[in-house]
Parts: structure tokens; C-alpha cells; sequence
């Protein structure tokens, strides 16, 4: 036993942790209880009771032994001294007091309930609770909280229902104010939402009651621990290698890009994969909201925004960022999404000697991009005549790339599009690549090519001055029977 680990004798609450009742209707009617110890495993339970009905209710059970147990280890332990801990040591701990609490409540677990138990009292104290496995569980690609009792999964872009709960809403509440707390924010009814990072880099939001009705609402978007390659993405039918080829040219020659898409589309992998052909020897600043690129470039500043402190005040916008890293002699600027006034310093950026920046922003296609990008201009509260802000669209961006997640959760590159400059009041463009669908499997599976236009490059000249002499067949149509 590691006593250091616990507190001293004197501080420690008097009030003993009272047994768990069983309420479920045979042990209503029993006499007084035996002093033979219980077993959890083997209590009796109502013959009427289907097996949903005991799996439920044995689950309510241990839920409230853990909740005994969980309130048991903060009355013993020393949580300033367990920052020096090893984890082997605190698992000891821990699984010391909750065997001496079992004890004292006359509870018998067999050996798979109080191993997993453990490892939850483990994840209660050090952890995130109940999220701990599926943050751990690399398959799982997001965590969608509606309430305490329902949590979804995103696996291989497909939605299902987790078994994860929270006993309760103060539960679910407290494990959002640790993670919450944890990067200095905070969230209660006067502050509504939250917008954070976890240590491991995924994003975090939260939005709590009253605005959230049924029970507070998280979302999580892991973070990739190994980030994808051009060649993984390749491999995984993202895109095809032509378009690797041309999207290498596109940004070693430093075009400015945009990387257009839905919500869970793939922008920001595309964006890293794109920014694995920066030089190495070029300066890059990166400008976020919740700091997710993973560039592997020796020359790179990171900076993320910050929101008001509790006094209203502090806060650090994109467009503060972005406007400073213009100071700091960028040779391109990454800004994660341009969502809002930031889009006119960026524009200006990308037209004033920081050629091959990039961005990604929301929208379903790429003439839906450039309209996306007018309103943002529009909501920024500058008066500009909408062939002047068309203009500055124009000479500004050079190519948009439009990622988007179909129906059978497969997250695929569907277009590359040139802007050509401008006709009248008109951006023209031209689409070089694009994703073909030419049918359904049974299972839901979409099929489909990549395939050129036809079109050749207009930046083709560009590209061979830079040493990219692409083969014009990489632009041919690909023609497939159905």
C-alpha cells in the first residue's frame, strides 16, 4: 500500500460510505440483510425479469457502487501528491482502497466486474471517466455526446450508438469542466459553450444548460496521432495519383489554395497532406481556432486564437493573429478555417507577396466556395462594390479544392478547380479534376473514378518554369464502362 498517497489521518472526512442498497423488487421484501458477504455476481434476481431488465439493472447496481467507491478514493486520496505518482503506483492505490471499501460494504465482485471497475475508478480520477476508452479506442474517429445516456461513435464515417453513460448530468458536467479547466476556459450558464483542446491535441466543444435542452452536448474530434500521407490518402482512394502530381506542382510553385468542404469532410487532412510539399527551407505561420495542423517543416509558428476572459476582455481573434503574422516575415500563412472578417486580411495576404498561402472554409462547391467568400467579405462591414470584392477573389485565389464525405461515410477529394480571372462581373474557373460516380453497391458502397477534364492547366507555363513539366495525359478523361 502506498500511504504517501493518501491523506493524513486527520483531514479525512469523518462519514462512513454506506453500503449500496438493492432496490430491485425481490430484495425489497427480505428480512434484515445476512452479515455473510454479497455477491455481486450471484445476487438473485426477479424471475419476471427479462435479460435486458437484469443487465439493467445490474448496471444501475454497479454504477452506484462506483459512484460509492469514486466519492471513497477523493476522501483518501492525496491528489496534490499524485502528480509524482507513477501510474503502476496509483493503480496500486487505488485498487487498495476500493478493495478495503468492498470489504466494508460486504460486496463480493468476481475477478472480470472488479478489474473493469477499477480501470474505471482509474479513468474517474486521472482520466476523462467514462469518454477514457473511447479516446484510447484509435478506431473511433469522433465522440458525440447528447446528454449523459446517449453517446455516439464515428466509425469509418459511419454514426452508431455507443454502450458509454454517465450516471448523471452532474457527472457528464464534471468531466466537461475538467477538460475545460485543464486550458484555463470555462462553462457554466452565464457562459454557455466552449470551444477547447485536449491534451492530445483533439477539439473539443461543449455546450451546457440552459441552452442545451436535454442534457449538456459534446462533441470531439480526435486527433490523429499519425498523420496521413499523400500516399495514404492515395492508397485509401482519397484521390488518385495524378492528382497528387499536379496538387505537388500546384503548391511547390506556391499558388494559393483553398481547400473547400462540409463539416467532417477531410479539409484540414487535406490540408496537412498539402502542406507536406512546403520547402523546408520556407517560414510558415499557422493561424487556428483549436491548433490541429500537424506541419512537419523546421520553420513554423504556431499561433491559435484565445476568447474573453470572464471580464469580457482578452480576447485574441483569428484576424488579430493573422494581422501580426504579416509582421513577422511569413513566406506563407496557413490559416485553419476562414470563417468570418479575417477573409479580408487573408485575401490581402495571398495578393501582397505571400503567395502560397492556404486556407480551408465551408461550402459544398467550389463556385459555392467563392460566393461563401463574397458574404464573409460582406459580414466583415466593409463597403466594396461586388465587382471590387470579385476582383480581389480573383487575383487573390488561384485554385480550389473540394473535399466531401458521400453518403457511404467515404471522405473523397470530388474536385479541382482553377480561378481564371474574371469575365465582366463573372469569376471564371475551370474544374481539372473531378470524382465520377458510376453506380451503388448493395451494401451502400459508392462507385466511382477520378478522372482529368480534359482541360489543360492554365498555370501548365508556371509550372514548367518551376521545374514541373507534368505530362499532359494526367489531364485526359478517363473513360469507364458501366
Amino acid at each position: 500500500m502506498f500511504a504517501r498517497y493518501r491523506k493524513p489521518t486527520g483531514s479525512q472526512p469523518a462519514t462512513a460510505v454506506k453500503p449500496v442498497q438493492d432496490t430491485s423488487p425481490a430484495k425489497s421484501a427480505e428480512p434484515a440483510r445476512s452479515k455473510a458477504p454479497r455477491n455481486a455476481a450471484a445476487d438473485p434476481l426477479p424471475a419476471r425479469a427479462s435479460t435486458p431488465d437484469r443487465e439493467q439493472q445490474r448496471k444501475q447496481r454497479m454504477n452506484a457502487i462506483k459512484s460509492d467507491l469514486h466519492k471513497r478514493l477523493l476522501e483518501n486520496l492525496n491528489l496534490s501528491a499524485l502528480e509524482r505518482a507513477s501510474e503502476a503506483e496509483l493503480r496500486s492505490e487505488i485498487n487498495t482502497i476500493a478493495a478495503e471499501a468492498l470489504a466494508e460494504m460486504d460486496i463480493l465482485l468476481n475477478s472480470e466486474e472488479r478489474l473493469t471497475l477499477n480501470k474505471e475508478l482509474y479513468f474517474e480520477v486521472m482520466g476523462l471517466g467514462p469518454l477514457e476508452p473511447l479516446l484510447q479506442d484509435d478506431t473511433v474517429n469522433d465522440i458525440l455526446v447528447n446528454g449523459p445516456k446517449k453517446v455516439f461513435i464515428e466509425r469509418a464515417g459511419k454514426l452508431e450508438l455507443s454502450d458509454v453513460t454517465f450516471r448523471d448530468e452532474r457527472h457528464l458536467l464534471r468531466i466537461i469542466d475538467k477538460i475545460v479547466s485543464a486550458v484555463g476556459r470555462r462553462v457554466d450558464e452565464s457562459n454557455p459553450y466552449v470551444d477547447a483542446r485536449l491534451a492530445d491535441g483533439s477539439r473539443f466543444n461543449a455546450m451546457v444548460p440552459p441552452v442545451a435542452v436535454d442534457g449538456s452536448l459534446v462533441s470531439i474530434r480526435k486527433f490523429k496521432k499519425e498523420k496521413l500521407s499523400v500516399p495514404d490518402l492515395v492508397r485509401f482512394g482519397a484521390f488518385s495519383e495524378e492528382m497528387a502530381l499536379y496538387l505537388e506542382a500546384a503548391v511547390s510553385t506556391r499558388l494559393n489554395i483553398i481547400v473547400s468542404g462540409g463539416t467532417g469532410s477531410g479539409k484540414t487532412t487535406t490540408l496537412n497532406a498539402l502542406s507536406s510539399f512546403i520547402s523546408n527551407d520556407e517560414r510558415v505561420l499557422t493561424i487556428e481556432d483549436t491548433a490541429e495542423l500537424q506541419l512537419q517543416q523546421s520553420h513554423v509558428g504556431r499561433m491559435e486564437s484565445r476568447p474573453a476572459n470572464m471580464e469580457g476582455k482578452g480576447a485574441v481573434t483569428q484576424r488579430d493573429c493573422l494581422r501580426n503574422a504579416l509582421r513577422m516575415r511569413p513566406d506563407r500563412i496557413i490559416v485553419g478555417e476562414t470563417r468570418g472578417e479575417e477573409v479580408i486580411d487573408m485575401l490581402q495576404a495571398m495578393n501582397t507577396g505571400h503567395d502560397g498561402s492556404m486556407t480551408t472554409i465551408h461550402a459544398n462547391s467550389a463556385r459555392d466556395g467563392i460566393s461563401r467568400l463574397e458574404n464573409m467579405v460582406a459580414m466583415a462591414g466593409i463597403e466594396m462594390p461586388l465587382r471590387a470584392v470579385r476582383s480581389q477573389i480573383g487575383s487573390a485565389v488561384n485554385l480550389i479544392v473540394q473535399a466531401s464525405r458521400l453518403q457511404d461515410g467515404s471522405r473523397r477529394m470530388v474536385s479541382i478547380t482553377e480561378i481564371t480571372g474574371m469575365e465582366g462581373d463573372i469569376i471564371t474557373m475551370q474544374e481539372i479534376f473531378r470524382f465520377e460516380r458510376t453506380g451503388l453497391e448493395p451494401d451502400g458502397t459508392i462507385l466511382g473514378h477520378f478522372t482529368g477534364t480534359g482541360l489543360r492547366s492554365a498555370y501548365s507555363d508556371r509550372f514548367k518554369r518551376w521545374g514541373y513539366d507534368l505530362p499532359a495525359s494526367i489531364y485526359d478523361e478517363v473513360r469507364v464502362r458501366r
